[in-house]
Parts: C-alpha cells; structure tokens; sequence
C-alpha cells in the first residue's frame, strides 16, 4: 500500500504518541521528514531524534517532550497544505502562528524552513504545518 500523504503521517505519529503518552515514536524515514525533525528539535517541540536502520529501511526515532507536569509540549500540530490543496504563501504572507509563540514550517526553495528562519531570508512557499 503506498502513502498519500507522508508528512500528514509523520504528524498523526507524532500526535498519536503524545496523547497516548509515548517517550518516543518511531517513523518511516524520507529527506523531508529529517529536515521536519531538525526544525522541531531546534524550537525545542521534541527532546531529539536520530535514525534507525532496518535492514534496508531506515527509521525516525523521535524522543517526544513533555513538561514539568507531564502535559505534552506540543498541544496542535497540524497540517496545512495536503495534496488535494497545495497552499502557497509569498515572502510578506508567511503566517505567524498565536503572534510568534508557535511556529509553522514552509517547503522553500531554500529547503524546509521555520517560519521564523523564512521571514529572515525573505522566501515563500508551500505552508506545510503549523506547530503550537
């Protein structure tokens, strides 16, 4: 059965794993998601991640981040742009998520970038997520 959709799978691991309260979820590996991985980690939205080799496959660990009282650091992620309904945004558009306090990652032509790293180096593209 092929995927429709990876990222959109990657983001249902990732919050399936939260709300069952997993300290880490392990996810079919692509370029996409390694660089999706980095950006959380750098916002501090997962403890790390680092990869698996199965045989031929290689996997995505990703450690999940909770807080003092447990409670997952991630409370919406969500995917924005699907296959079915491509969402671009220009430079000055790129959205910013509850006023800074959340971030939303965009497919450039730079690479897979935060909106915080895009608006610095003034590109668009295709709004992937958003994370709060």
């Amino acid at each position: 059965m092929t995927m429709t959709d990876p990222v959109a799978d990657y983001l249902t691991h990732i919050r399936n794993g939260l709300s069952a309260h997993k300290r880490w979820v392990d996810i079919p590996s692509s370029n996409m998601k390694k660089r999706i991985s980095l950006i959380l980690k750098e916002e501090k939205y997962i403890e790390d991640f680092f990869f698996i080799s199965d045989g031929n496959k290689e996997k995505i660990r990703v450690f999940l981040k909770y807080d003092y009282q447990n409670n997952p650091v991630i409370e919406h992620i969500k995917r924005i742009s699907t296959p079915g309904n491509r969402i671009f945004v220009g430079a000055e558009q790129v959205p910013r998520v509850l006023d800074g306090l959340g971030i939303s990652i965009l497919s450039t032509s730079k690479g897979v970038l935060s909106n915080k790293t895009a608006a610095k180096l003034n590109v668009g593209g295709e709004l992937l997520c958003e994370v709060f």
